[in-house]
């Protein structure tokens, strides 16, 4: 009777030491501590609009999640961007409500924003050059969602796929470049203007959030020479660093 009521509380101990494992996302030591780097690597010389003025090619602030399979989309085609604060990212490059989403609705995400560039001591976007980075920890059947704002747009943005990147392969990380799983999005939420000189994008607008209502929803780039470019512009690469 003694053995088994022994037994029966070292059962208990073992459950609960695997439901605190799961709820800090962490799991029987499989953890794996990633970097990710974006780098700007566009030519420094910039771009020439239809008018001759250059313009340079400019990443935004963002955001990054670390999720299950279905836990969380930053990003749904064919919906309006304003939802969960998609808008804000995509139109002015600030990752706030995108932040404020997660944390109302799904707040045991691992999430942050990358906003300050390697390097300097402020936050601000990248320009040629530049470069983020960010680091996370992640167990085998995680994936990678990002949101950043096409700087020179009126509410473009960069992301993956909707449901994000595999972060691991089986039980080994993933590693290297990550820039062909990319794509540019349009947020639907403002009219659009000639990359580079439109008065109402990024660099140029008198305040957040102005230029006139699109009325529009999320969905892919097309028909633009920048859909093609991405390559060219910069590049994001993922470095598994540790076991912990």
């Amino acid at each position: 009777m003694q053995r088994r009521i022994l037994l029966m509380g070292l059962i208990v101990i073992l459950a609960a030491f695997q439901l605190s494992a799961l709820a800090t996302g962490r799991r029987n030591g499989h953890d794996v501590k990633f970097t990710v780097r974006i780098e700007n690597i566009s030519n420094k010389d910039g771009f020439t609009a239809s008018n001759g003025v250059k313009f340079p090619f400019a990443l935004s602030p963002g955001l990054w999640v670390a999720h299950g399979k279905l836990d969380v989309r930053l990003l749904k085609e064919g919906v309006r961007a304003s939802v969960n604060g998609l808008e804000m990212q995509a139109e002015d490059g600030n990752p706030e409500g995108l932040v404020n989403y997660l944390e109302r609705y799904h707040n045991k995400m691992l999430h942050g924003v990358f906003n300050t560039p390697v390097g300097a001591s402020a936050a601000g976007p990248i320009g040629p050059g530049g470069a983020y980075e960010f680091s996370f920890t992640a167990e085998p059947g995680m994936k990678l969602s990002l949101a950043m704002m096409f700087g020179q747009s009126n509410d473009w943005f960069y992301a993956f796929d909707t449901d994000g990147v595999h972060l691991f392969d089986g039980n080994k990380p993933i590693s290297g470049d990550l820039t062909s799983k990319i794509f540019l999005y349009d947020a639907g939420s403002e009219k659009d203007e000639e990359i580079g000189i439109g008065p109402n994008q990024g660099p140029r607008q008198k305040a957040p959030n102005t230029g006139d209502a699109e009325n529009g929803v999320v969905h892919k780039v097309k028909g633009s020479v920048w859909v093609n470019r991405t390559a060219e512009l910069f590049r994001i690469t993922i470095t598994p660093e540790e076991k912990m």
